[in-house]
């Protein structure tokens, strides 16, 4: 089988090698497409640590980074009744960077650790991404227990392909209406085409009549918000200006201020990866809540990595589905 290997910042080798048999308690995967998580194809690319106390190591672990998946069971290891030869499947969490990931045309998973049943009826960019919509329904999660979504005036800062999930939920929670901002006018325009957001605004140029600032005298125009930047200044600009909760989904890489005319303000961390997220996303997909295909904006074969890579880095993709089974052209 076909198995992608990052050898180096910028390189890559695509290798032939056997195909796994599953262990006790695991399944065989069949990989039918696989999504760029941008975090880490991009800093995979440049040897720049995810995290603080994080470090690459080349050559990558054979097929890693990929964890966005689906395809169909391809073989049951001994003991594995939660699946059947056959189901559709996508991963809905990434089991470890030391494991060979999916980048790959077969991948051994555990079922209930690893896999989710998906709609059979979708093509394959439409549930490769679920593992994205677990992360960001995890949040969403909290924020339904909070009662901070129904009603509200809520606004997504970044909208790259978390901030369209986030988008999709906040509708799908009952939002009364959704605001997005974002640096790049394209991604603001894409969102507002696909109709997931009523308006979509470059922070840098927002007026201040529109969206107040704390403390100004002005009635705050947010309710609550979900940040998908990740930037400091993207999280303050919207504990800023909003009059309830601010969600961190986005990795932090920087610290942000809390200021004392904040104290009003909830100001939620991220609460962490669970089945119960996956499920909840799976569930918007298949009652049409949620839809992923517009994350994949370009489709190349698994041996075109790097020229996937390079859309992401120049901002021209969302995300790219690689097929693990297509046959490479120029």
């Amino acid at each position: 089988m076909k198995i992608l290997q990052v050898t180096g910042p910028g390189s890559h080798r695509v290798l032939d090698v056997a195909t796994p048999e599953p262990g006790p308690g695991e399944v065989l995967l069949h990989v039918t497409a696989v999504t760029t998580c941008p975090q880490w194809d991009l800093h995979l690319r440049h040897n720049e640590p995810m995290f603080v106390g994080h470090r690459f190591r080349y050559p990558y672990t054979p097929g890693q980074p990929g964890h966005e998946a689906t395809g169909e069971v391809a073989a049951l290891g001994p003991g594995v009744t939660e699946l059947s030869v056959g189901d559709r499947v996508s991963t809905w969490r990434d089991g470890g960077h030391q494991r060979p990931g999916c980048y790959a045309q077969y991948v051994v998973r555990r079922p209930q650790e690893d896999l989710i049943r998906v709609p059979a009826g979708l093509p394959p960019e439409a549930t490769a991404p679920v593992e994205l919509g677990m992360c960001v329904g995890a949040s969403f999660l909290m924020l339904r227990q909070m009662d901070a979504v129904r009603g509200r005036r809520f606004a997504v800062a970044g909208l790259g392909p978390a901030g369209l999930v986030a988008a999709q939920m906040a509708r799908a929670e009952g939002a009364a209406r959704l605001c997005g901002f974002d640096l790049s006018p394209q991604r603001c325009r894409r969102a507002m085409d696909l109709g997931l957001v009523d308006e979509a605004h470059d922070p840098r140029a927002t007026p201040g009549s529109m969206f107040p600032v704390r403390g100004t005298g002005g009635s705050l125009a947010l309710d609550s918000a979900v940040d998908c930047a990740g930037g400091r200044a993207a999280v303050e600009f919207l504990m800023d200006r909003t009059a309830d909760v601010v969600t961190l989904f986005a990795v932090q890489r920087e610290d942000y201020v809390f200021r004392p005319v904040h104290r009003s303000l909830r100001l939620c961390g991220y609460p962490g990866h669970s089945r119960a997220a996956a499920e909840y996303a799976v569930d918007l997909i298949a009652h049409d809540r949620l839809d992923l295909r517009p994350l994949v904006t370009h489709h190349l074969p698994l041996e075109r990595y790097e020229e996937g890579v390079d859309f992401l880095e120049r901002q021209q993709a969302l995300k790219v589905c690689f097929w693990p089974w297509a046959e490479a052209r120029g």
